[in-house]
């Protein structure tokens, strides 16, 4: 009897071995785990630029002129132009300020905070559009000039991005956050705001003074800290 009780318990011993090999085999892998490089957002540096209205295009460049593109910027849609401009303020003037297409409704001169001193004009950051009570500034191209009444801004700081990387990135439309930099002159600034629509592409925008400061290039990745 002993002899059939140690076969039983060899059996039982086998069947388990290999059910518990089986159950090892059939455990799944997990899909869910995020990489860092998931949060990562790539950086893009803007230098002082002008968005045209088409009245003003006109005035600058002679009736019915149409801008020249040269190359195609990283938003859907936008692209830099051949065609350049001076601006003047009380002070100073800049010379070979790059238009950015394609026209808008209202003429917009985006510059960068050392440029206010150089011009002779105060201006604060704001969104781009958010033009009311902004400063104005005297626009020069190669067949007249045009005197704004407003629209001189510093662009604050922001990121593109679709809804669906603002659900992923834990972020909704018009929330202001800071963004984090890595490296030898990274660091964190503040009042970054998230602009999300479904005709953006992932992007953090800064001028060439913030990156500057942060040691930023063109390969550089930002992370969002809420």
């Amino acid at each position: 009897m002993g002899q059939y009780e140690n076969v039983l318990q060899l059996l039982m011993e086998a069947l388990q071995s290999n059910q518990s090999a089986t159950e090892v085999k059939e455990v799944p892998k997990t899909t869910s785990a995020r990489t860092e490089d998931t949060f990562d957002i790539p950086v893009g540096v803007s230098n002082r630029h002008i968005h045209l209205s088409k009245a003003d295009l006109y005035s600058l460049f002679g009736d019915w002129y149409q801008l020249k593109k040269t190359k195609d910027l990283s938003q859907p849609g936008q692209y830099a132009c051949n065609e350049t401009v001076t601006i003047c303020g009380p002070k100073g003037a800049i010379e070979k300020v790059r238009i950015l297409g394609p026209l808008r409704d209202q003429t917009q001169v985006e510059i960068l905070e050392g440029d206010t001193f150089k011009l002779g004009i105060a201006t604060q950051p704001r969104m781009s559009g958010q033009l009311k009570g902004s400063p104005g500034i005297t626009i020069i191209g190669s067949k007249g000039s045009v005197q704004l009444t407003e629209g001189l801004i510093i662009a604050q700081r922001h990121i593109h991005m679709t809804p669906a990387d603002s659900e992923r990135l834990g972020v909704r439309d018009k929330q202001i956050v800071s963004i984090e930099f890595n490296g030898p002159r990274g660091g964190i600034l503040n009042n970054v705001a998230i602009r999300a629509n479904a005709t953006s592409a992932l992007e953090c925008h800064i001028d060439t003074e913030e990156a500057n400061a942060m040691g930023a290039k063109s390969s550089t990745k930002v992370k969002i800290i809420k």
